[in-house]
């Protein structure tokens, strides 16, 4: 077999072999190598022996290093060869406005003022106001369009961990919650003055939402409750329990009659909670390790996962949920607690999602600093990786609410009717012709840094 390597090439290598195996004590394997080479003392003498020794070893790290240096090139080149095969072109995107496939590409703004780290973010529903939460135990007010910093709201005595704005009958209120066993409401309107302080669980407050349709309040806390609150006068009207460890996130589906709830007890569950008297529509469990997030799909969503599930028209709200976790992996559920896909991408804690108004994907953020989108209509087959749009973990995620056109009557309607067919237009937000989903939404780090993309 002719040989590879130049005659020099070959030389050097084979007196790399000869100090590799001295230096490292097999001298009756060298010398044996020696002889069969006929590498005598006065070719090959003891001082070139030794600066031989260690060629070898620095020449296979360096290989190594390489090798690996490929792969990781390889991998990444997969990878934007499949968003390539997977998306539309964006100059077709923007021609035909096309809302429904647009992804997020590289942030367009970056917003920094916080002194630790981002726990999480949320959108006004009708302005271009965004709310921080941070370790630092403030709430910051931006105007995202500017990059401008409006506020920064003191009041909690420990880590704000969770925020939301919310359209209730007395206008638009943001409420916020941390780990001083406390939840705010403040009110945009009046310079954002805390109007009220809710008190009543006894660990600390990891979530809170508004109930769409209705002047309540949804919190999780680490005392394993899930609570509901009167808006209007700050009662307490309901306490779920079931959960058997910390509750870490809910998600209300979009008619405000059903809560998503998960937590480190590693289930996921599903309330009724359109009475005064809390149903747990189901308990599902599968992921092998703490649950940090979920989130119910848009109505959208069920066209592109209807072989999945089964049916062939939505019948509920709550068609579709998904939840993220410690285990590396989102999973999908129907209306029943069935998994339907498993999501395996990330290499470290996913620790947000988000659905896309469109339905067609959901995105994810993780521990590993990536954002991920996932194809819905491809079996959750991941179509695109934003890496290292921060510099540590990337803490939450938050799409925008779309816009309502005509806010005038809309406002009327969302605040005054309290009829059947007013809940369901709210909950199909997406098929109202008066509202335009907004693309846009933002990503919070440990990096104490928020980045907004925007179409």
């Amino acid at each position: 077999m002719p040989s590879l390597l130049t005659p020099r090439q070959a030389e050097e290598l084979n007196k790399s072999i000869i100090g590799y195996l001295s230096g490292n004590g097999h001298s009756e394997t060298a010398l044996c190598f020696r002889k069969a080479l006929n590498f005598t003392d006065d070719i090959f003498d003891a001082t070139s022996t030794k600066q031989y020794e260690t060629l070898l070893e620095k020449k296979w790290t360096s290989n190594s290093r390489l090798q690996k240096r490929i792969m990781e090139l390889d991998s990444r080149n997969a990878a934007l060869q499949c968003e390539v095969d997977n998306l539309k072109p964006t100059s077709l995107l923007k021609r035909n406005g096309d809302t429904e496939n647009w992804l997020p590409q590289q942030p367009r703004y970056s917003l920094h003022s916080h002194r630790d780290s981002i726990n999480c973010i949320a959108f006004h529903p009708r302005f271009s106001s965004i709310a921080s939460g941070s370790d630092d135990f403030t709430i910051k007010i931006w105007d995202w369009e500017y990059g401008e910093l409006e506020a920064t709201l003191k009041g909690h005595t420990r880590t704000v961990r969770d925020v939301d704005y919310g359209d209730t009958s007395s206008g638009v209120l943001l409420a916020s919650c941390s780990s001083d066993l406390t939840i705010k409401l403040w009110n945009p309107t009046d310079g954002y003055k805390n109007i009220r302080t809710l008190q009543g669980h006894e660990h600390i407050i990891s979530a809170v939402r508004f109930l769409p349709s209705r002047d309540m309040l949804a919190s999780a806390s680490k005392d394993e409750n899930v609570k509901l609150w009167n808006v209007t006068n700050g009662y307490c009207v309901i306490t779920i329990q079931g959960h058997t460890g910390w509750v870490r996130d809910i998600s209300p589906s979009f008619d405000g009659q059903f809560l998503l709830s998960t937590g480190d007890d590693m289930t996921v569950r599903l309330w009724d909670i359109s009475s005064n008297q809390p149903e747990c529509k189901f308990t599902a469990v599968g992921h092998e390790n703490s649950s940090t997030c979920c989130a119910v799909a848009p109505v959208a969503s069920f066209r592109y996962l209807a072989s999945s599930l089964g049916l062939k028209q939505s019948t509920t709200a709550v068609e579709i949920m998904a939840t993220g976790s410690r285990d590396r992996t989102i999973k999908i559920w129907d209306a029943r607690g069935v998994c339907i896909l498993t999501l395996i991408g990330h290499d470290s804690w996913v620790r947000g999602i988000a659905f896309h108004p469109g339905g067609k994907y959901l995105l994810s953020v993780s521990d590993d600093k990536t954002l991920r989108c996932w194809d819905l209509s491809q079996h959750g087959k991941c179509v695109k990786i934003i890496r290292d749009i921060h510099n540590g973990f990337i803490t939450c995620l938050r799409w925008a609410p779309g816009v309502v056109k005509n806010l005038e009557n809309s406002c009327v309607s969302h605040q005054w009717s309290d009829s059947p067919e007013r809940h369901k237009s709210e909950a199909l937000e997406r098929d109202n012709p008066e509202v335009q989903p907004r693309c846009v939404l933002a990503t919070g780090g440990a990096d104490h840094k928020i980045q907004v993309f925007a179409g």
